[in-house]
């Protein structure tokens, strides 16, 4: 019997094919399962042109076989099969796809659609296997071929025995190595798992005998093994039934057999499109954060299906970052794959079923928002930080996409609340949406810089997130109003008489506020009377872009570049403290010089920044009560 070549770049060509193309081995029972349903499609076509056909669904399907004593995989197609010439065309030169060829020379409009198109994914038998048989008897043939071969240096042909119509595989499983386990591809349970994520939504059953355990008959406690032939695969996608067949449960069901997550989601959208790019999909919005979510180590993306057929786990263009917590799938039989049919090619139809997925995310959030108050806001407390991400980055590219879902606590109605909402309780004469900044909502209650604002009946949003500043400094504005820290050395709230009157006191005290400015001239910007503290001594405000929540988160950073806020220490002139500042700079200037660094002290901790000498500060503690 002749041994004929591969027709094409000989053995370095199929070595790379088998090495390069495919991440994963597992890769080639998908490979192979397609080509069996492909097969099967091709009957159901001929019997839509031929009279003479019949196609009876049930009479077809799949059978895959381990057997671990002889190392040997045997998969049964009930498909089309080949001819010798086919044979030849299809398995002798690699890369000639038989599945599009059939698709070109036959205009396919039904739902069924070819999944094969570049003819490389049989080779992807030989990263397990030694030797690879193929057995095939084609549709009107009387005449069954065995084509044979062990890798690169080509294959045989010869007529051979079949009874039926159809293609059978033989893998002979290569043995192990020092660093390949190839035993685990004859395992029962580890064929029905590849089974399961790759191939579970095929079209026609794949069967397999698979041992089970039943008590022995007039025993209590001893089992015995029996073997029962069982199909593995769903076949009906959920996404492609029919909205209203389905529940709520039969949703979450869905969430968890394909393990989103341990939650319960929160939401569900179930999309099919038809037109210039055709796909279903189906998006869940999680209720808790998974524990690595905010971590290097978290893939978003969602899974990517052609025809039915898993290709991509994680595919993350379909997902803007700050939606990076949907889980899912996408099924679209328009996408354009490279030869692996494991990598896409970043192309307009994956871009434009991304841009519609946003879109409908976006819609799902906004109607939770407006109908179900409580579900949102679950929902943000879990996510919301993301949102404000997404603000921040790309220089604030997707602010307008974001900027009504985010939500922060609200002063006045002591719950989160959304921008839209702040500005429709604003008073007229309010010029500014005012936030103050901490590390929690009871601290926020307490700081002295919002004694003005809130004396005024102004609403003030409290800022917890390290990121919630950044994200506001990006956003700038919202409905033409601008964002103000109530730690902003100019509020916007002063009458002129207000401003008159801090100038005179602060004229008629100017060489005490010199004094305190030179006392902390390394610390400080500047010293002054302050317009906005009612009840309490001290605090501090900034000038410039960085204000002090910012100096601490980027400062805890681990390029830490020591960068600082530029602080004002303002001082309440109707504070008794004034007075006793006013009598040390008349009497004592050593003391004005200790009150002035305790005074500074006071506002570092008001801010929860470190003191910079702890003992420096409780000495001068000491010499005040002595």
């Amino acid at each position: 019997m002749e041994k004929k070549l591969f027709k094409a770049e000989s053995k370095r060509l199929l070595e790379m094919m088998i090495n390069s193309i495919y991440s994963q081995r597992e890769i080639f029972l998908r490979e192979l399962i397609s080509n069996a349903s492909d097969a099967i499609d091709k009957i159901y076509y001929k019997a839509l042109t031929d009279d003479s056909l019949s196609f009876d669904q049930g009479n077809y399907f799949i059978k895959i076989e381990a057997d671990k004593e002889n190392r040997t995989i045997h998969m049964l197609d009930t498909g089309i099969g080949m001819t010798k010439e086919e044979l030849e065309t299809n398995l002798g030169i690699i890369a000639k796809s038989g599945s599009l060829a059939f698709k070109n020379e036959n205009e396919l409009k039904d739902e069924h659609e070819i999944i094969g198109q570049f003819g490389v994914g049989f080779y992807s038998a030989f990263m397990v296997a030694d030797e690879v048989t193929v057995i095939s008897k084609a549709l009107g043939s009387d005449v069954a071929y065995k084509w044979k071969s062990s890798g690169a240096d080509g294959y045989t042909i010869e007529p051979y025995e079949k009874e039926n119509v159809g293609t059978e595989i033989i893998l002979k499983i290569k043995e192990n190595t020092e660093e390949d386990q190839y035993d685990e591809y004859l395992e029962e349970y580890r064929l029905q798992s590849i089974i399961k994520k790759y191939s579970d939504f095929i079209r026609y059953p794949i069967k397999m005998d698979v041992t089970e355990r039943k008590l022995k008959e007039g025993s209590e406690d001893e089992y015995e093994e029996y073997t029962e032939e069982k199909i593995i695969n769903s076949m009906i996608p959920i996404w492609k039934k029919n909205k209203s067949e389905l529940t709520d449960k039969d949703y979450e069901n869905f969430y968890t057999e394909k393990h989103y997550g341990f939650d319960k989601p929160l939401a569900h959208i179930h999309t099919s499109v038809d037109g210039a790019i055709s796909y279903h999909a189906i998006l869940y919005i999680p209720e808790k954060t998974p524990f690595d979510y905010y971590s290097k180590e978290y893939e978003k993306g969602l899974e990517l299906y052609s025809n039915g057929v898993l290709i991509m786990s994680k595919c993350s263009d379909l997902l803007p970052d700050y939606f990076s917590f949907v889980k899912g799938m996408v099924d679209s039989q328009d996408l354009s794959l490279n030869i692996s049919r494991e990598i896409l090619q970043h192309d307009r139809q994956l871009k434009r079923i991304a841009n519609n997925i946003n879109k409908k995310i976006k819609s799902e959030l906004q109607n939770m928002l407006k109908n179900d108050r409580e579900k949102y806001i679950t929902f943000y407390e879990s996510f919301g930080r993301q949102l404000k991400y997404g603000v921040y980055s790309d220089y604030g590219a997707n602010k307008e996409t974001l900027q009504d879902l985010l939500m922060f606590y609200s002063s006045k109605e002591k719950k989160l609340v959304t921008l839209e909402e702040y500005i429709s309780r604003m008073p007229e004469e309010q010029k500014y949406i005012y936030y103050a900044s901490g590390e929690s909502n009871e601290r926020i209650e307490k700081l002295p810089q919002t004694e003005l604002v809130s004396e005024k009946g102004y609403e003030i949003l409290y800022f917890t997130d390290e990121i919630d500043e950044f994200a506001i400094k990006m956003l700038m504005t919202y409905k033409e109003k601008e964002f103000k820290s109530v730690s902003s050395s100019d509020l916007g709230i002063d009458t002129k008489e207000d401003e008159q009157e801090a100038e005179v006191v602060e004229k008629e005290n100017k060489e005490l506020f010199e004094f305190m400015t030179n006392t902390l001239s390394d610390k400080v910007k500047v010293v002054r009377p302050s317009k906005r503290l009612r009840s309490h001594p001290v605090c501090f405000s900034s000038d410039g872009e960085v204000t002090i929540e910012m100096e601490k988160v980027l400062n805890s950073m681990p390029d830490n570049q020591n960068i600082q806020a530029e602080k004002v220490l303002e001082i309440n002139t109707d504070h008794e403290v004034f007075q006793s500042l006013k009598d040390a700079f008349e009497k004592d200037k050593e003391k004005l010089t200790l009150y002035t660094h305790l005074l500074f002290n006071q506002a570092l901790l008001i801010e929860g920044l470190p003191i910079n000498d702890p003992v420096e500060f409780t000495n001068d503690i000491c010499k005040v009560m002595v």
